[in-house]
């Protein structure tokens, strides 16, 4: 394993560790390091060694930080997922938290400039360790749009094993919208469809052999 990805391994930890000491869920490291659960609980568990790449769970990270942490270039991306999203004919844009909602917001903007009337959402994935506590598996917020009859597409960063895009649906058949498509920034796992709802990315992340 050569030097660079031992740094990179060696970093995730510290990451993770730091995540976990500030009270952070696994689910929520997961998404906040945009790794499966698996590699996030891995992750947590480590020591902080260089040379420790023992039982390592087979993922890929991804760092968009250069495109989150600008604007301009977050907003060029956006264009593109509305672009993807125009033959939708969506109502609705659900971004999904806390990634998804600063792409969900500017693809709605960026739809109005292409002349299509969308409002926003956000979902709210039950991320923490109780996630069955209840039945709960997400909310869509009160203080954005409501679903209820409208074609919605939802909008998120990263979809790793889908189970959070699985839960958005979900929630949003059970508030009566109509989910007619799933819009991301990268795909991890090569997903086409979840429910039957089409699921596109702008980027597809594929390991050969």
């Amino acid at each position: 394993m050569n030097k660079e990805v031992l740094k990179m391994n060696k970093e995730l930890i510290e990451k993770a560790k730091e995540l976990k000491s500030k009270g952070f869920a696994t689910g929520e490291i997961a998404d906040e390091l945009n790794v499966s659960m698996d590699t996030a609980l891995w992750l947590t568990f480590q020591k902080v060694n260089e040379n420790r790449v023992k039982d390592v769970p087979k993922d890929f990270v991804v760092e968009w930080n250069n495109i989150g942490g600008n604007s301009a270039r977050l907003r060029s991306v956006s264009d593109a997922l509305a672009n993807i999203i125009l033959k939708y004919k969506a109502e609705v844009i659900l971004g999904i938290a806390i990634s998804g909602i600063p792409l969900a917001t500017m693809v709605s903007d960026h739809l109005e400039e292409y002349n299509m009337d969308t409002s926003l959402s956000i979902f709210h994935p039950k991320k923490q360790d109780d996630f069955e506590e209840n039945g709960r598996i997400g909310v869509i917020s009160k203080n954005f749009a409501s679903v209820k009859g409208k074609r919605v597409v939802i909008v998120d960063d990263v979809v790793k094993s889908g189970s959070t895009l699985k839960d958005a649906i979900f929630v949003v058949k059970e508030r009566k919208g109509i989910p007619i498509a799933a819009v991301v920034l990268v795909d991890k796992t090569g997903i086409n469809e979840i429910d039957r709802i089409p699921v596109e990315s702008l980027i597809k992340v594929s390991k050969l052999g």
